[in-house]
């Protein structure tokens, strides 16, 4: 007699109490905090405007998770309540059916609970997996054509970028909720009877059989649609054979056609399932075969066959078969990053020799920047910062402005509070008295004062010492009608602030005054979210987890809080859909500092088209350091179609529509109501003027240039003629790409001046230059073009070319007493710039002090022209430099070969011979006045310095001057002031 086993005890009433209690409490937190999130997204939503947005955005996320949820929940559990139903009435005596009946006397009595609980928890995780896909949703809703058709099926790219992305996700729902279903059924029929492992009869009841098998069939199904859509999706796989993106000769050929094959064959598998299972032989023995010949067929079909044909075919003669779905992926790429209306121009370089035009130019040389935004940030910090807890960043941006009818590039900061530099960092100061900055200071790229300072024109404060050294203009050229900073890129996202005051008095710390004082201030903006009521501050205090919004007398009723104060989390928390460029800018527009962000729209499925890594290609010297990273996303379509600005006082977000033909931004704009861009016909005039073609854009289609400015298939596929970027000039060996730079200047065939992203490329493998890429706006348009040099031009790249002019000598030589143990030398910016038929390179040469509190002054002006070598100087401005090119390249033919020795360094096994008489004190001289520039620099002392400054470049001019006397080779530039006119002048 078998022995019934006795169902599993039950929990006690208090542990259920216990348990229901500690659930409740869990839930109870839970939706707290996720209602004061939403509570609080909603108030900050109003206070920008963008309402919108968050509806749009959670009413998607709450579709898509009851839409998904129920339904895979539905699914589970209908077919888990079915295997139910279909269990058998009676069931054969066995040990492994009395075994099994503990777990029936414990499922029984509560069965459609345990089928609800387990269906709820997996519809709970389908559906928070389907509300995170609410982009994917909303561009298969909205998105369009785009007007252009794949090479393969003639099917519009719309198809790919809007539609194949959520129909993948919607198969793999399929695939997740058949598999669970079968295993939950399996399962369910086992604890019930209808399938046995031991007994005597078949193993499986007829009601089983089908129920399963028909499972299987569902799976099998869909696993024919998989294949039809696998044929759209291999136009977006790697071609190994031609290492680009895009089906290839192989995959063409021989794997399409195996795909359909295998649709097919799985109609036809899941039909003979059903048919052979139920109808015909009522057992699992065919049904089996079927399945196993359709992996068989997977194996042979869609893979094997495709191997031959890429092995025996394709490889012997790649080229030819694979170059015109090289094609393909090349028109795919110009075209999905904007590179298709590149223009492309020789430029022969031919000229070695300094041109005597070079003297005389008033296009490029007037131009030139000097000051490089990273290093001159210590500059403006030092001398701008007023009080200890300003700060300008880790680097400075670069604009343009027009001041005397004249429109030049500035290096532009504005002064922050950086909040871990307060004396007494408290709760009280940080979020309601040291509430903003004050004030965009600016100075002109292309020159600097006497002592080697920019030569500040607007956002002074008023030290007067400044003024009487003539580093800072009289008056502001740059003028700001709001000077107040309350949203900045220095803050983050626990810098709150708590402004507006009952009464007269100011408690916001505003600016010091020229008497010594302070200045205090109450916000008058409509920023802000009113928290004056008693539901607001405590809506905040648990938000914030801070009580002091209910207990400091500091929050009243006229309080107003502003958080998300960085420009670009404020941009991308309106526009979540948006790739931000990581190096937003302030610009003066109407009086007002705005911050301009530039938003990419993006997409990883166009066809044929090259996918990059967003983090990787845009990575170089200046990443994190004043710019942000970009997210690592994987992106075969980009777009500059947006142009964001922030107001930095009140904080208004506004989206200007840029690329009004894009169809991405299109259907993000219709996704939200189709109001939430502005058009671009309402772009200020004003705010135009101060677009610049975004950085991280133009890292992208530069290095997609190396490789994909070759359009020839057979040329592309021998990768002879590729380019790279070069490393950082200074120092190559740290593996950082050469960031590009913003010029305003005119290169060959452009008519005027104009305001410029540019980057030098040199041969894959090789140091000399190969071409130079430029990215502007011309008549309110991207541009991109392209200046290529001959295949074995002399002329060297950026890396050769710093190398090259700082190994000369008598440079090197005055470098050397540059830097010294108690200074080091900086490298700025290296241009390279097209002139004159030939490539003329300035590199600004900084010292800084090892001193704490010292900053990196302009000493020099490394000036080359031709190959890097043959003509360079080191001189104390660029008037200078140029003239001394000028005078270097006289008596050579212009276009011919520069003299043998110019320019070279001395054989490095050559000892000098010792120094005597007039040329030894000169010597001593020279030594002592270098001492006496450190410690001035040391002292913070100006006018010590500047005298420093005067006495050293005396000395070293006596220094050449006994050289010549003792027949020995003079330096080239003996002067170590890089002093220009405190007065604004081009050529500072």
């Amino acid at each position: 007699m078998v022995m019934r086993s006795s169902p599993m005890p039950r929990m006690s009433r208090r542990g259920r109490v216990t348990i229901g209690v500690l659930v409740a409490v869990f839930v109870l937190f839970t939706l707290l905090g996720w209602g004061v999130q939403a509570w609080t997204d909603w108030l900050w939503f109003s206070e920008v405007r963008y309402t919108e947005v968050f509806t749009g955005v959670l009413t998607t996320r709450l579709l898509l998770f009851l839409t998904v949820g129920l339904g895979m929940a539905a699914v589970i559990g209908g077919n888990l309540w079915l295997a139910h139903r279909l269990r058998p009435k009676l069931r054969p005596h066995s040990l492994e059916q009395a075994t099994l009946e503990r777990y029936r006397m414990l499922l029984s009595p509560r069965l459609g609970t345990w089928i609800a609980v387990v269906a709820g928890v997996i519809g709970l995780f389908a559906g928070l997996s389907a509300q995170s896909r609410w982009n994917q949703w909303l561009l298969f809703r909205n998105g369009g054509n785009f007007g252009v058709k794949d090479p393969e099926f003639g099917v519009d790219v719309g198809f790919y970028v809007f539609q194949l992305p959520f129909w993948r996700y919607l198969l793999g729902v399929g695939f997740t909720a058949v598999v669970l279903s079968l295993l939950g059924a399996l399962a369910v029929h086992y604890v019930f009877g209808g399938v046995r492992l031991q007994g005597v009869g078949d193993r499986m009841t007829n009601a089983a059989r089908a129920h399963l098998s028909t499972l299987v069939a569902v799976f099998v199904l869909l696993k024919a649609v998989a294949y039809v859509l696998d044929r759209r999706a291999m136009l977006l796989e790697y071609n190994e054979g031609a290492k680009l993106y895009g089906a290839g000769y192989a995959d063409v050929n021989a794997l399409l056609p195996a795909k359909e094959i295998l649709a097919y064959i799985s109609i036809v598998v899941a039909i003979a399932i059903i048919v052979f299972s139920n109808a015909v032989m009522r057992n699992l023995v065919w049904p089996g075969i079927a399945l196993a010949l359709l992996g068989v067929s997977a194996v042979a079909i869609g893979g094997i066959y495709p191997w031959a044909v890429q092995t025996f075919e394709v490889k012997p003669s790649a080229r030819d078969k694979e170059a015109p779905y090289i094609a393909r992926s090349i028109e795919a790429t110009r075209s999905a990053f904007g590179l298709k209306d590149t223009k492309t121009q020789g430029y022969a370089a031919s000229n070695l020799v300094p041109p005597a035009s070079l003297a005389t130019d008033t296009s490029v040389v007037p131009n030139l920047r000097l000051l490089d935004p990273q290093l001159v940030s210590e500059t403006y910090t030092q001398l701008q910062q007023v009080r200890g807890f300003y700060d300008f960043g880790p680097k400075l941006d670069i604009d343009r402005y027009a001041v005397d009818g004249k429109t030049s590039d500035y290096v532009v900061g504005v002064r922050e509070i950086n909040y871990d530099e307060l004396s007494q960092n408290n709760w009280i100061n940080k979020h309601t008295v040291y509430t903003h900055g004050y004030g965009l200071v600016g100075a002109p790229a292309n020159q600097v004062c006497g002592n080697g300072v920019p030569y500040f024109v607007s956002g002074s404060l008023g030290d007067e010492a400044k003024e009487a050294a003539g580093c800072t203009s009289p008056t502001d050229q740059i003028p700001t009608e709001q000077p107040r900073i309350y949203y900045g890129e220095r803050m983050g996202p626990d810098d709150y602030a708590i402004v507006g005051q009952t009464g007269d008095r100011n408690v916001e710390f505003d600016r010091p005054t020229s008497t010594g004082g302070e200045q205090y201030y109450t916000y008058t903006g409509e920023g802000g979210v009113k928290i004056g009521s008693f539901t607001r501050r405590l809506l905040y205090a648990i938000k914030e987890q801070e009580s002091n919004f209910l207990l400091s007398e500091s929050v009243n009723d006229k309080s107003k809080l502003l958080y998300v104060r960085n420009p670009r989390d404020r941009v991308e928390k309106v526009a979540p859909f948006l790739t931000l460029d990581g190096d937003p800018y302030p610009a003066v527009v109407k009086g007002r500092v705005q911050w301009i962000i530039d938003g990419y729209t993006t997409a990883a499925t166009y066809p044929y088209a090259e996918r990059v890594n967003l983090q990787q290609e845009t990575t170089d010297e200046l990443t994190n350091r004043g710019t942000f990273q970009l997210a690592r996303e994987n992106v075969n379509y980009m777009r500059n179609s947006v142009k964001a600005t922030v107001d930095a006082y009140d904080g208004t977000v506004r989206l200007y529509e840029f690329d009004d033909s894009d169809p991405v931004l299109k259907a993000w704009n219709k996704a939200f109501g189709g109001d939430l861009l502005l058009p671009k016909a309402d772009i200020p005039a004003e705010l135009t003027e101060h677009f610049r073609y975004p950085a991280d854009m133009f890292k992208v289609q530069r290095n997609l240039l190396t490789k994909f400015h070759v359009t020839d298939p057979g040329d592309f596929y021998s990768g002879q003629d590729f380019w790279q970027v070069p490393n950082v000039p200074d120092a190559p060996d740290s593996g950082q790409k050469q960031p590009p730079y913003y010029l305003f200047t005119e290169f060959p065939g452009q008519q005027d001046p104009r305001f410029q992203l540019t980057s030098a490329v040199t041969p894959n493998g090789r140091q000399n230059l190969a071409a130079l890429i430029s990215g502007s706006y011309v008549d309110g348009q991207p541009t991109l073009e392209v200046w290529e040099l001959p295949d074995q031009t002399r002329v060297g790249g950026p890396v050769q070319v710093h190398q090259q002019m700082t190994n000369i000598g008598d440079i090197r030589q005055q470098l050397n007493l540059l830097s010294s143990n108690q200074a080091q030398v900086q490298y700025g910016n290296l241009l390279s710039l097209p002139f004159g038929n030939g490539m003329l390179y300035v590199e600004p040469v900084y010292v800084k002090s090892n001193n704490q509190t010292a900053f990196p002054l302009l000493q020099r002006v490394l000036v080359s022209y031709g190959d890097g070598g043959s003509y360079a100087v080191l001189a104390k401005n660029l008037s200078d430099g140029i003239k001394q090119l000028v005078e270097q390249g006289k008596g050579a033919p212009q276009g011919g070969t520069p003299p043998p020795t110019g320019g070279n360094p001395p054989p490095t096994n050559t000892e000098a011979p010792p120094l005597t008489g007039e040329l030894a004190a000169a010597a001593d001289r020279v030594e002592q006045a270098i001492t006496e520039v450190k410690a001035a620099q040391t002292s913070g002392d100006f006018e010590r310095y500047g005298q420093a400054l005067k006495t050293l470049d005396e000395a070293m001019t006596a220094f050449q001057q006994a050289q010549q006397a003792a027949g020995r080779p003079a330096g080239g530039s003996p002067s170590a002031s890089p002093s220009a006119s405190p007065a604004p002048s081009p050529n500072g």
